[in-house]
């Protein structure tokens, strides 16, 4: 009796341990495809959100990276509107111009958000401020042959403590990317950036063990920030 117990004892912890990491795993495995320079390595991510719900008219598009796919709570954050969420972790801002035909699918979307960069500026791989200028001219682009009128909020890459020695480069694309969609009006950024410092540096009450990806705090600021400035733009639905 006293081994069968155990026997079920330790199979519970196994399966307990198994949950507990699964989410660290994960994030580790996309952060391995996002050191490739292939888009077709996101093939079956995006097949996954394909399967996903189907955006109805008047949504809005919540496209990106993990910061986008971990958003548990995007759905009752964004309320009153309707968020369909198409994150998948360790995205480029090339990957979602490559899958954009199918992640920005929709009918007449309300609006679209997009959170991606980081991912292409960290530590020993950064991309020059130029670059990201560039590869955010063509993800719009893309976006404008589906969508020619629909407006484009883009999310400033955040600063983090995992990437903060790159801060800098990142800043500068944010400056860069915030002129170009100045220009037009359809296309708006939004920067969380300053909500997430304290004195100056990330505060990390707002990301979580990794020192890169929000914490619940973290998320109630983007909340607060994101909400509002729709709201402000796009009236209530």
């Amino acid at each position: 009796m006293f081994k069968r117990v155990l026997k079920y004892l330790l199979i519970v912890l196994a399966v307990l341990a198994l949950v507990a990491i699964w989410p660290a795993y994960t994030v580790y495995r996309e952060l391995q495809k996002s050191a490739s320079d292939d888009p077709g390595v996101w093939e079956q991510d995006i097949a996954n959100l394909e399967q996903g719900a189907v955006a109805k008219p008047g949504a809005v598009l919540f496209v990106g990276s993990s910061s986008i796919r971990l958003w548990t709570s995007l759905q009752q954050d964004m309320a009153p509107f309707e968020a369909v969420q198409r994150g998948f972790g360790g995205a480029k801002i090339n990957d979602v111009t490559f899958y954009a035909d199918r992640l920005f699918a929709a009918q007449e979307p309300a609006a679209i958000v997009i959170f991606v960069g980081t991912n292409d500026v960290h530590p020993g791989a950064a991309k020059q401020p130029s670059e990201l200028l560039t590869a955010y001219r063509h993800m719009i682009a893309a976006i404008r042959k589906i969508h020619a009128q629909v407006p484009v909020y883009y999310i400033a890459i955040t600063p983090s403590i995992m990437r903060w020695e790159v801060w800098p480069l990142a800043s500068a694309a944010n400056q860069l990317i915030a002129a170009e969609a100045g220009a037009d009006e359809s296309l708006h950024v939004i920067d969380t950036g300053p909500a997430l410092l304290q004195e100056g540096q990330p505060n990390p009450d707002y990301y979580v063990l990794d020192g890169l990806h929000l914490s619940d705090a973290g998320y109630r600021v983007w909340r607060n920030i994101i909400r509002e400035r729709l709201l402000a733009d796009l009236g209530v639905p």
